[in-house]
C-alpha cells in the first residue's frame, strides 16, 4: 500500500517557525524518525520511507499554502495514490494548542490550503490530521496569529504533540483511519 502524507506550510525562512507551518514541522519530525531525506521535486519537497510493508511518500508543497492543491493533485496522480490514502497535516485555530484530531473528510473551515486541495482534487473527501494551534488572538487578527511565531512555552511543548502526530500518521498507514481515530481522537 502507498500513502501520500502532505504537510501544509509556506516555504521560506520568514515562515519557518510559524503556527501555519506546523504541517511542515510535523513532516520534518516524521522524516527524521524514519531516516528519510528531503529532495526538491516538482511543486514540493519530497521524502519517502517504508514501514511494515507500506510506502509513505511525504510532500511539503513549495506552492505556498493557498495553492497547496496543485502539489497534492500532481503527486496523487504521479504516484497513483487513491484519495483515501492521502493524509493532509494542517494547522487548526478551532482546536486548542496541541490537540490533534483526525477526520476522514470535512469542510475547509475557511483554511485556504484545504480550500485549494478541495478545488483541485474534487471535493472534501480526503483524510486530514488537524493540529490545534489555539485561537489566542484578538478579533480580526487571525492572519497575524497563524503567521506568527510560536511562544517559548509552545516551542517547549511542540515536540510532544508532533511525536503524537507522527504516531497517528503511522497508525493511519498501518491500522487504517477508523482505528486510528478511535485510538487517538479525544
Amino acid at each position: 500500500m502507498k500513502y501520500l502524507i502532505v504537510g501544509l506550510g509556506n516555504i521560506g525562512p520568514e515562515y519557518e517557525l510559524t503556527r501555519h507551518n506546523v504541517g511542515f514541522l510535523t513532516l520534518d519530525r516524521l522524516a527524521d524518525q524514519f531516516g528519510a531525506q528531503w529532495k526538491s521535486g516538482r511543486l514540493a519537497f519530497t521524502a519517502e520511507f517504508k514501514h511494515k510493508g507500506r510506502s509513505f511518500y511525504l510532500i511539503k508543497p513549495t506552492t505556498y499554502m493557498n495553492l497547496s492543491g496543485k502539489a497534492v493533485n500532481y503527486w496523487m496522480k504521479e504516484l497513483n495514490i487513491a484519495k483515501e490514502n492521502i493524509l493532509v497535516v494542517v494547522d487548526d485555530v478551532a482546536l486548542p494548542f496541541g490537540k490533534l484530531r483526525m477526520r476522514g473528510k470535512g469542510s475547509s473551515a475557511g483554511h485556504n490550503g484545504l480550500k485549494n486541495i478541495e478545488a483541485l482534487t474534487g471535493g472534501q473527501d480526503y483524510p486530514r490530521l488537524k493540529f490545534g494551534i489555539g485561537d489566542d488572538f484578538p478579533k480580526g487578527r487571525q492572519v497575524d496569529y497563524v503567521l506568527g511565531r510560536w511562544s517559548q512555552n509552545e516551542i517547549n511543548e511542540l515536540p510532544i504533540f508532533m511525536d503524537k502526530a507522527v504516531e497517528m500518521i503511522i497508525a493511519f498507514g498501518t491500522i487504517g483511519i477508523n482505528m486510528t481515530m478511535t485510538q487517538f481522537n479525544e
